[in-house]
């Protein structure tokens, strides 16, 4: 797919994708105006600029438009027509009005391409991680995912807060849980590359609306709590770590594992990549007790272990808590402890995008930004 960088569709819609709390950047390639045109048609992409992170009905959008000469049923039509294919957002209230908004590339875009991701997409996806996007993710050290340990992993002495304790978050949670296929292994499968630690596909869950969203849009399954905990102790066994959002209200938790997850796989090549996560916990070893069988080594999704002179070391550059590493080893030689200064994740995806955006471009700039948002000021 050639799509020349001079279309003006597709670089207002990058500009404008760029402004959000994890933007999308410009490229010497021209990588991400590829990536746009997989995603939209011309016409779409116009219409994608009158969108922002906050939901409006269709009403409110055609009232930006500064062309008024197309019916709110044709808006709405392509509104819908971009909705079903993962390009925008959309949520439909119980009194059956729809509410539209902007999606970031990742989380957003990229994930709602599950079970309809191409080869093509996914090469294109790669190149743009690496030549900007990565970059671009990781800028603020404020992570849309935080790392919390494995249940299997956990010791009654160890401190742990609720939105650290997967049984705990799961039991608590009131609303739907859905479960749908990893869009990581989805890609790295048409590439022929397949996952080297799981044979598992259905390992990514969302919560609440968004579950509901999922199961009516083809995507997921709600699933029981039950299943829920059954998934989680087969990916325990397989070793894939726990991932849910960086918030203490769940709205999504990936399993992951170091040669598919975008997230591990991008951080891993950096210098000190422990930086890049949120967690709250790391592997200690009790070198009288270990017998240097190497299990753990292999166990760890971030190469942070080594085994030297027959005994385990950890590497607390790497090591990001997910507690892998305990749960298989036959001496107990290794455990987790809670690091010096804990953090408290954000209540809820608003205010850890708030929080983002505010850590990239600056107090002043975010409240400009903001309040383009809520008055629908997309230009």
């Amino acid at each position: 797919m050639d799509i020349p960088d001079a279309i003006p569709q597709y670089r207002s819609l990058q500009k404008h994708l760029d402004t959000l709390p994890v933007g999308f950047p410009a490229t010497e390639s021209g990588i991400e105006i590829r990536i746009l045109g997989h995603l939209f048609t011309l016409e779409e992409a116009e219409y994608a600029l009158y969108l922002t992170l906050l939901p409006a009905t269709v009403q409110n959008i055609h009232k930006r438009l500064k062309q008024k000469d197309i019916p709110e049923s044709e808006l709405e039509n392509i509104l819908d027509g971009m909705a079903d294919k993962g390009a925008i957002n959309r949520h439909i209230r119980k009194n059956g009005i729809k509410y539209f908004s902007i999606l970031m590339l990742a989380i957003g875009m990229f994930e709602f391409q599950v079970n309809r991701m191409t080869k093509e997409f996914y090469k294109d996806f790669l190149h743009y991680l690496h030549e900007a996007f990565r970059d671009e993710v990781l800028r603020t050290k404020i992570p849309q995912l935080r790392t919390i340990p494995t249940e299997g992993s956990i010791a009654p002495e160890l401190p742990i807060a609720t939105y650290d304790h997967i049984r705990e978050l799961i039991t608590n949670f009131t609303g739907p849980i859905g479960v749908t296929n990893c869009v990581c292994k989805q890609g790295k499968d048409l590439l022929g590359d397949p996952c080297k630690v799981t044979k598992m596909r259905e390992i990514c869950f969302i919560f609440g609306s968004s579950a509901r969203k999922y199961e009516e849009s083809g995507w997921g399954r709600i699933i029981s709590k039950n299943e829920t905990f059954q998934i989680l102790a087969q990916a325990e066994k397989d070793g894939l770590v726990l991932q849910p959002s960086n918030t203490q209200k769940l709205f999504c938790m990936c399993l992951c594992c170091g040669c598919c997850c975008e997230v591990l796989t991008s951080a891993k090549p950096l210098e000190n990549p422990a930086q890049y996560f949120a967690t709250n916990y790391r592997a200690v070893v009790d070198s009288d007790l270990c017998v240097g069988c190497g299990i753990c080594e292999q166990r760890c999704q971030m190469d942070a272990i080594s085994i030297i002179e027959k005994k385990c070391m950890v590497d607390y550059t790497r090591c990001i808590g997910c507690g892998l590493c305990v749960t298989d080893c036959a001496t107990k030689a290794i455990t987790l402890e809670q690091i010096e200064s804990p953090t408290v994740p954000p209540k809820d995806s608003t205010k850890l995008y708030l929080s983002i955006l505010r850590k990239k471009v600056g107090n002043a700039q975010f409240i400009i930004m903001l309040t383009k948002q809520m008055f629908g000021k997309v230009f």
